[in-house]
C-alpha cells in the first residue's frame, strides 16, 4: 500500500513498516516471522488495574496497530473526552465494554518484534467473568498479572495467580501498574512485592518476576523509565522478548483424539484431529482405543501437502495401512505408551456456574473429543483465594476452586494434568442447559483399568443383583461402587410403570419382563440391582432365566 509520503509500505503483524515493496523484502519478512519464537501471554488482575491500557500501550509502542485502527481510536477518544489517545480501546472492542469501562470477553491480539512473536489474551478482571479468565489462560505459557499500586493486592489478583498456576502456567510476571499515581515510590513497590510473595511462593511456578510501571505514561513498558532509577531490571517488553519458556509442550507421549472420519469412498479413509501431545511419523506403529487394534501410519496429510511427521498441536489427517473401524471419540496412541484407562479421578475444579456444585450432581464431561456422563461423588476441599488455605466445603459456588472426586459412566483415556495438559483436562457441561459450568484438571487417576493390548478393553462383567428388602445400605453402596455403571430397579417403581397393566397373579409375566430389562442392561455392559422384590429368586425364576450368560450370579 502507499503511505502519505508516497512510499510503499508493508502490512504485517508489526504494523506499518517503511520498506520497499519488493519480492525479496516480503520473503525476508515472512522468513523472519516464521523463525521467530512464539510466546502466548494471558493478562489478569482486578478491575481497573489497567490491563487493557497496558496492552494497548505495548501494541502501540511496538507498532502492532494498523493506521485505520489508530485513527478510529483517536476519533473515539476525542468524542468521548478520553484525551488524545485511549490505549485501552485497542483491546476493549465490545460495545458493552466501552460503555461500562470493563473487559468482559477475552480479546486476543497478535504482534511481533525482531526477537519474538506474541499472542496476548486480555482476560476480564471482574469476579463475575472469572470463567473467561480461565479460558484465556488455558493455552498461555506466561501470565501477566497486574496489581494497582494505589489499591494494592486484591482477592482477584490471588485468584488469577492461582488459576494460572492451576492451568499449568509456570511463568508469572506481576506488573505493579499506576506507579505515577504514587509518585514512583520504591517503598510502595517493595511493599506490594512482599505481599505478593507471601502467596505466590506457594504456587508451583518456575519463575516469578516483578516490574514497576505506568501503562498510561509508558514508564518501563517498552523503554526503561528515568523516573524509577531504583529499578535495575529490564522493561516489560524486553523481559517478554528474552524470558526462557521451555518444556511446557509434551512431545513424548503421542495422543491423537479422533474428531472426524474423512472418507472419500473406496480411495481414501483418514482420521482427522488435533494432536494433543507427542510426535507421529509415517510408518509408526499405532494402537487404537478402545478397540485395541494395531496398525501403522501410512500417510500424514495437512491441508494439501503430505508430511513425514507431525507434532502437537498440529491439526492433521492420519491414514493407516489397515482398514480399521475408528470413530469420533476414539484415541490413537502408541502400543507401548498408552494413557491411563480410568473411571474415577481426583481433580481440581474451577466452578463457573451460579448454581452451586454439590456432591451427587450428574454432568457431561467433555474430555478431548468425547462426551462422557459422570457424577461428582465428593468434594475434598475448597481453596480460600485470600490465603490459599484448604477449607471444608459442602458445595462449590461461582468462581470457587477446589478438589473433588469424579466418577464416570465410561472410562476415560487420560493422563494426569502435570504430565499432559491436553489429556489431563476436561470441561463440565450441564446436561439440561448444555452450558459449560466448570473446568477440571486431573490430579490423580483413582482407578487404573487394564487395557487388552491384544484386542478390546477388559471390562468388568456386567451382573444382576437380586437384593432383599433388608439388604444393608453398605452392601448396596459397595455394588454401586464396584460394578459401575449400575442401574437400580425398585419393585414399586416397576409396578407403577413396566408392570402397571398386570395383575398381582401374573407373576410369570412380571418376571419375564424384568428379566428382559436386565438382559438388555447387562448386554450393554450395565449391571442391575433388583431391590425390595416381594418374592425370592426361586427355582421358577432361575428356570425362567435358563442359561443366559449375561445375567451373571444372583446374590
Amino acid at each position: 500500500m502507499s503511505g502519505p509520503d508516497g512510499k510503499k509500505y508493508l502490512h504485517s503483524m508489526t504494523g506499518l513498516q517503511s520498506v520497499e515493496y519488493t519480492k525479496e523484502s516480503v520473503e525476508a519478512l515472512l522468513q523472519r516471522n516464521e523463525k521467530a519464537d512464539l510466546l502466548r501471554i494471558a493478562t489478569a488482575g482486578s478491575v481497573d488495574d489497567g490491563k487493557s491500557t497496558l496492552i494497548g500501550r505495548l501494541l502501540y509502542e511496538a507498532k502492532g496497530i494498523f493506521e485505520d485502527q489508530l485513527a478510529s481510536i483517536r476519533d473515539y477518544s476525542r468524542t468521548h473526552s478520553r484525551g488524545e489517545f485511549d490505549y485501552s480501546l485497542v483491546t476493549d472492542g465490545l460495545k458493552a465494554e466501552r460503555e461500562q469501562g470493563i473487559t468482559i470477553d477475552v480479546a486476543y491480539r497478535y504482534f511481533s518484534t525482531p526477537k519474538r512473536r506474541f499472542i496476548i489474551a486480555d482476560t476480564p478482571g471482574h469476579e463475575q467473568y472469572t470463567r473467561n479468565m480461565a479460558t484465556g489462560a488455558s493455552t498461555a505459557q506466561l501470565a501477566l498479572i497486574l496489581v494497582d499500586a494505589v489499591n494494592g493486592v486484591g482477592v482477584q489478583t490471588r485468584r488469577h495467580a492461582f488459576i494460572s498456576s492451576l492451568l499449568g502456567i509456570r511463568h508469572l510476571v506481576l506488573a505493579v501498574n499506576k506507579m505515577d499515581l504514587v509518585g514512583y515510590e520504591e517503598s510502595v513497590f517493595e511493599k506490594i512485592v512482599a505481599v505478593c510473595r507471601l502467596f505466590a511462593d506457594k504456587l508451583p511456578v518456575d519463575s516469578l518476576h516483578f516490574i514497576p510501571l505506568s501503562a498510561l505514561q509508558g514508564d518501563n513498558v517498552v523503554e526503561k523509565s528515568d523516573r524509577m532509577p531504583w529499578y535495575k531490571g529490564a522493561p516489560l517488553l524486553d523481559y517478554l522478548e528474552n524470558v526462557v519458556v521451555l518444556g511446557e509442550r509434551n512431545l513424548r507421549d503421542f495422543r491423537f483424539p479422533v474428531q472426524r472420519v474423512v472418507w472419500t469412498g473406496k480411495t481414501f479413509r483418514g482420521y482427522a484431529g488435533t494432536i494433543a501431545s507427542g510426535v507421529v511419523r509415517a510408518g509408526d506403529e499405532i494402537f487404537v482405543l478402545p478397540s485395541g487394534v494395531t496398525s501403522r501410519v501410512k500417510r500424514i496429510a495437512a491441508w494439501d501437502v503430505d508430511k513425514q511427521y507431525a507434532f502437537a498441536p498440529q491439526a492433521v489427517v492420519v491414514e493407516l495401512e489397515d482398514d480399521v473401524d475408528i470413530s469420533r471419540g476414539d484415541m490413537i496412541a502408541r502400543p507401548k505408551n498408552l494413557p491411563t484407562l480410568t473411571d474415577e479421578v481426583e481433580a481440581s475444579l474451577v466452578w463457573m456456574n451460579e448454581k452451586p456444585l454439590r456432591p451427587g450432581g450428574t454432568y457431561l464431561f467433555k474430555h478431548c473429543s468425547r462426551y462422557v456422563k459422570g457424577t461428582v461423588t465428593a468434594l475434598k476441599y475448597r481453596l480460600d483465594p485470600r490465603d490459599l488455605h484448604r477449607k471444608e466445603a459442602e458445595e462449590f459456588r461461582l468462581n470457587e476452586i477446589g478438589r473433588a472426586f469424579v466418577s464416570f459412566v465410561k472410562p476415560l483415556y487420560a493422563d494426569e494434568y502435570r504430565d499432559n495438559a491436553a489429556t489431563g483436562a476436561f470441561i463440565v457441561v450441564d446436561p439440561v442447559s448444555n452450558l459449560t459450568v466448570g473446568a477440571g484438571m486431573i490430579e490423580r487417576c483413582m482407578t487404573h483399568l487394564s487395557i487388552n493390548t491384544e484386542g478390546a478393553e477388559k471390562q468388568k462383567e456386567a451382573k444382576t443383583f437380586w437384593l432383599p428388602l433388608d439388604t444393608p445400605e453398605e452392601e448396596i453402596e459397595h455394588i454401586l461402587h464396584e460394578h459401575r455403571p449400575v442401574m437400580r430397579l425398585d419393585w414399586e417403581d416397576l409396578e407403577k410403570g413396566l408392570n402397571a397393566d398386570l395383575s398381582e397373579a401374573q407373576v410369570d409375566e412380571k418376571i419375564r419382563r424384568i428379566h428382559h430389562v436386565c438382559e438388555l442392561g447387562n448386554a450393554s455392559g450395565v449391571s442391575v440391582i433388583l431391590l425390595c422384590f416381594p418374592f425370592p429368586p426361586d427355582e421358577r425364576f432361575r428356570k425362567q432365566l435358563g442359561e443366559n450368560p449375561w445375567f451373571g450370579d444372583i446374590s
